[in-house]
């Protein structure tokens, strides 16, 4: 991923108002590991129902306003994420949904989705097991999953901006 300033990440919000954009806080940016990441997501430390995500489309930075369900899935059952496509304990998998972009969004029209709860698709990914004759090698594996983890991520902003 190329890395994002303030200027790009607050300029790509498509479903949020200039008052809920200030008041975004970002991650520690010289922190992120740029080339290993899809996106960028975050959960606001202050609102923790509030999450972030952050991608480049071509050239454009794109970013979507996330709200975490308040309801938990039930404890003890396996979740899948539908962005990195990940079987998990439920605990780490979370409904979230997004307000559509435009009048849409402002008329109370979202998309949900089940996702990593920590935003950390990009981490869980890279996760692989150790090498093995039948299986694909680490590197080829962890560079499948990140072409699927980007487009299932553009596939779900394109549906937050679609107007009709």
């Amino acid at each position: 991923m190329k890395p994002l300033s303030e200027t790009d990440i607050r300029s790509s919000f498509v479903n949020a108002t200039r008052g809920e954009i200030d008041r975004i806080p970002l991650p520690g940016l010289h922190e992120v590991l740029w080339d290993s990441r899809e996106y960028l997501g975050w959960r606001d430390p202050q609102s923790r129902l509030r999450g972030y995500l952050v991608h480049w489309s071509g050239d454009v930075p794109v970013g979507i306003v996330l709200r975490a369900s308040e309801v938990g899935l039930t404890r003890g059952i396996s979740a899948m994420c539908a962005l990195c496509r990940t079987p998990q304990p439920s605990h780490q998998v979370t409904m979230f949904s997004a307000p559509r972009a435009g009048e849409a969004g402002r008329n109370g029209n979202t998309i949900g989705t089940y996702i990593c709860d920590d935003l950390a698709c990009s981490l869980i990914i890279r996760i692989t097991p150790a090498a093995q004759p039948l299986h694909p090698s680490p590197a080829d594996m962890v560079a499948s999953r990140a072409e699927g983890l980007l487009e299932r991520v553009r596939a779900f902003t394109a549906d937050i901006m679609r107007t009709a």
